[in-house]
C-alpha cells in the first residue's frame, strides 16, 4: 500500500497520546488477515510487530466491524466477551478503542486500534469520534488498495538479500544542535529504503529481523554513515544506531574499532532484548576505552532504556520523542525530564531531546536545563552536504 507513513505515524502518536493509552496501530485487511502496517507507542510489551499478520477470527477487529462489539471498551476485563478472548490475554490489553479506516472506494480497508494495558475509565464516545477523526486523516494518506498483483509479498529473505546484495541504503543526517545558539554540534545518520514495499525504515528493520538478516542490514547503515564522517567538520560528531544483538556481534565492532574516535558515537536502540548484559558492557566499555561515545535511545520510553541507563554508565541519554511531545503544558513530563537533567549532570553524561516540533517545547526544555536537542524544529533529516551547508554558513 501506498501513502506518507511519516504522517501516519505521526497521527497514530497524536491518537494515543490524546486518549491516553499505550499502544496504538493501524493495520490493513488482507485475505482474512490483519497486517499490522504502522504503530505508535510500546508495541514489544503488547506483542505487536510491524508487519505480523494477524488473524482476523476472534480478533477485536472483526467484532468490531460486524457490530459484535462496541468501538470503545474502557476496562476489556469487565466485559462479558472481550475478557474471554484469547487477544485479550496474549496482548494483554486493558483498554481498547477501535474503528475502521476506509479506502478511497468506501470500503474498509482495515482498523485503527489504540489500546492500554490497564482499564481507562475517561475513555467514552468523544474518544472514538476523536478517533475516527484520525482514521479519516489516516485514510487520506494511505493511497488507494493494493492492486491484486501487489497483494502477494515478496519473500522477506529476498526482499532484504537484494538490498544488502546491491548497498541500497540511502543515509540523510540530521542535526544536533545547542538549543540556546543554534550551534551544530553533531548529526544522526537515518537510514532510508527506496522499496515501495518497506515503507519506513521501521519496516525494512522489521523486515530483516524476520529473515535472519537484521545485523546484516544495521551493519550495511552504519558503513554507508561512516563513510561521510570525513566530510563533517573537525568539531562536529556523527551518531549510528545500532540494537544490542547487532552491537556484540564482532564484525560490527571492527567496523566501529577501526573508525574510532571521540567524533563517533553509538545510539543503542531497544529493537531487541539483551540477553547478556555483561557481554555488552565488555563491548561497550572497549569502544569507549577508544574514544566512541555511547548513547543510550528513547530514554523515558520504556523499561528497557532504563536498564541500558543503569547497567552501561552512557556518555549520553537521548529523550524519547513522546516524552518531549507538549512538555510545554504537561507539568508530568516537566517533571520526569527535570529528573533526568539533575540524574545526567550527577553521572556526567549529555542530555539530548528528540523530536523537538514547536518553540514552545524548545523553550520550555532550555528552562528545564536540556542544552541539547534534535527535531524538525531547527532541521528534517537531508542528505549531508545540503544539510552542513545550510547549518554551518
Amino acid at each position: 500500500m501506498s501513502g506518507d507513513w511519516e504522517q501516519v505515524e505521526r497521527l497514530l502518536s497524536l491518537a494515543r497520546r490524546h486518549l491516553g493509552m499505550d499502544l496504538a496501530w493501524m493495520s490493513e485487511f488482507s485475505a482474512g488477515d490483519q497486517i499490522v502496517r504502522a504503530a505508535s507507542g510500546d508495541a514489544a510489551a503488547m506483542k505487536v510487530t510491524l508487519d505480523e499478520r494477524l488473524s482476523l477470527d476472534g480478533s477485536y477487529c472483526m467484532r468490531v466491524v460486524s457490530g459484535q462489539l462496541p468501538p470503545v471498551i474502557p476496562d476489556t476485563r469487565r466485559h462479558p466477551v472481550t475478557r474471554d478472548l484469547t487477544a485479550t490475554a496474549q496482548h494483554g490489553i486493558g483498554a481498547y478503542v477501535g474503528v475502521p479506516w476506509r479506502q478511497r472506494d468506501g470500503q474498509v480497508g482495515g482498523m485503527l486500534c489504540v489500546l492500554n494495558r490497564s482499564p481507562n475509565p475517561d475513555l467514552d464516545k468523544q474518544s472514538e469520534r476523536f478517533l475516527a477523526l484520525i482514521a479519516d486523516l489516516i485514510s487520506e494518506h494511505v493511497g488507494s488498495p493494493l492492486e491484486p498483483a501487489q497483494k502477494a509479498p515478496c519473500d522477506d529473505a529476498e526482499r532484504i538479500r537484494s538490498i544488502l546484495d546491491a548497498g541500497a541504503v540511502r543515509m540523510v543526517f540530521q542535526p544536533i544542535v545547542e538549543l540556546s545558539t543554534g550551534k551544530v554540534v553533531a548529526f544522526e545518520a537515518l537510514a532510508r529504503f527506496d522499496d515501495p514495499a518497506l515503507p519506513t525504515p521501521a519496516h525494512a528493520f522489521a523486515a530483516a529481523d524476520r529473515a535472519g538478516l537484521g545485523v546484516e542490514l544495521e551493519l550495511l547503515a552504519v558503513q554507508r554513515a561512516l563513510e561521510r564522517l570525513d566530510d563533517l567538520p573537525d568539531d562536529i560528531g556523527m551518531g549510528v544506531n545500532l540494537s544490542a544483538e547487532a552491537l556484540l556481534t564482532p564484525a560490527v565492532q571492527d567496523v566501529l574499532i577501526e573508525r574510532a574516535s571521540k567524533r563517533l558515537a553509538v545510539e543503542l536502540t531497544e529493537h531487541t532484548q539483551v540477553s547478556d548484559y555483561a557481554a555488552l558492557t565488555a563491548v561497550t566499555e572497549r569502544l569507549q576505552r577508544s574514544g566512541v561515545h555511547i548513547a543510550v535511545d528513547d530514554a523515558g520510553a520504556g523499561f528497557a532504556s532504563l536498564r541500558h541507563i543503569l547497567k552501561l554508565r552512557p556518555d549520553a541519554i537521548k529523550l524519547d520523542i513522546e516524552l518531549i511531545r507538549g512538555i510545554d503544558t504537561d507539568p508530568v513530563r516537566q517533571a520526569l525530564t527535570r529528573s533526568l537533567v539533575a540524574f545526567t549532570r550527577d553521572i556526567g553524561a549529555a542530555l539530548i531531546a528528540e523530536g523537538i516540533e514547536v518553540p514552545a517545547e524548545r523553550e520550555m526544555l532550555l528552562a528545564l536545563g536540556v542544552e541539547l536537542g534534535q527535531g524538525y524544529l531547527m532541521a528534517k533529516p537531508g542528505p549531508l552536504p545540503m544539510t552542513v551547508r545550510a547549518l554551518t554558513e
